[in-house]
């Protein structure tokens, strides 16, 4: 007689990837830390719709006697050219955006990258030179797909560009008219060469400093590799080529222009080209300075290259308010309120 023996059953195979399921006190926690992480990010997006009002406020309070002379200078001026200047004052954004459009190989959405420009350009005026606008252009092409790197290199090429295209337009303006501003009249008798070595001494040693660390070497090195290479990819295009240059030689033209007819409003009696000279070399000179867009530099420089190229000094002064009114002051608040909507909608 044959004896049958049961055959051993199999172990339960394991649901899932085998681990024991998470107790019921544990997925709470989990979804509380969750939970917590989805307030402070909306917490965060609320304070940043919030701020640039802010601080759109804040600037207006500190600066309330030069907005309430220019607007009162406003009325005293003719229309027809300040309505033309304010139409030029426009045209400035799209022609940022062509800029930072010609510094990427990917199409960027054209509206959005135009309301970009006009809510940087507040962006600008709140915060240091340069980086209210890099920081909303910066997460605007990251939100964009590109990567950091990427992003980064564009944002170095566009700086590059804008700077190339102010100085060469000034350059060329100068070799065309020589005479156009005297710059021995804006320079001290004596310039204080102390102070100058001693800051050039200063940032010598912080570049030796940091290119003597091994990791700042690697991480300059790889931006240096990824920069360069964006822009042989973006050269060898020649319609991104064409909107990179065109957009930063447009830009200061615009922003030229736009001073030369508030000076036409207020009958200054300079010719259009020193205008150009003087405006440009202005901007240039205070390029350096790391004050919120330039406030209270800019209108200083403008003033005494205004005066130096022969325009009287309370029609100069008008001029210089007026101007900075138009590009700055009424642009402000539209423009917070634009960014503010960009991180609501999560543009940024």
């Amino acid at each position: 007689m044959i004896e049958v023996k049961d055959a051993p059953v199999p172990p339960p195979r394991p649901v899932g990837d085998g681990r024991r399921p998470a107790s019921g006190l544990s997925q709470l926690s989990v979804r509380a830390r969750r939970s917590s992480s989805v307030d402070m990010t909306v917490t965060i997006r609320r304070v940043l719709c919030v701020l640039p009002l802010l601080l759109v406020a804040v600037v207006a309070v500190r600066q309330r006697e030069v907005l309430a002379e220019g607007l009162g200078l406003v009325t005293t001026a003719r229309w027809p050219w300040l309505l033309a200047a304010a139409g030029l004052t426009c045209l400035t954004w799209p022609a940022a955006a062509c800029t930072r459009q010609g510094a990427v190989l990917e199409r960027l959405p054209g509206r959005r990258l135009v309301a970009t420009q006009f809510a940087a350009g507040a962006a600008n005026h709140l915060l240091p030179t340069g980086l209210g606008a890099s920081a909303v252009n910066l997460r605007f092409m990251t939100v964009c797909g590109l990567s950091t790197a990427r992003s980064s290199a564009a944002l170095a090429l566009y700086l590059l560009a804008e700077s190339v295209g102010r100085v060469g337009l000034l350059a060329a303006l100068l070799v065309a008219f020589p005479d156009a501003l005297p710059f021995g009249s804006l320079l001290p008798d004596e310039a204080p060469a102390g102070p100058l070595l001693v800051a050039g001494a200063v940032l010598a040693l912080v570049v030796g400093g940091l290119a003597a660390v091994r990791r700042v070497r690697t991480v300059v090195a790889g931006f240096l590799r990824t920069a360069l290479g964006e822009a042989r990819s973006v050269h060898a295009r020649p319609a991104r080529a064409v909107a990179l240059w065109g957009g930063a030689l447009a830009f200061p033209a615009l922003q030229t222009g736009v001073l030369v007819l508030v000076a036409r409003a207020f009958g200054l009696a300079v010719p259009s080209a020193h205008l150009a000279v003087a405006y440009l070399a202005a901007t240039v000179a205070v390029a350096l300075v790391p004050t919120p867009g330039g406030i209270g530099s800019v209108e200083a420089a403008l003033v005494v290259a205004l005066v130096a190229v022969g325009g009287a000094a309370a029609v100069a002064t008008a001029v210089v308010v007026v101007f900075r009114l138009l590009t700055v002051w009424l642009p402000l608040l539209p423009g917070a309120l634009t960014l503010a909507a960009l991180v609501r909608l999560k543009v940024i």
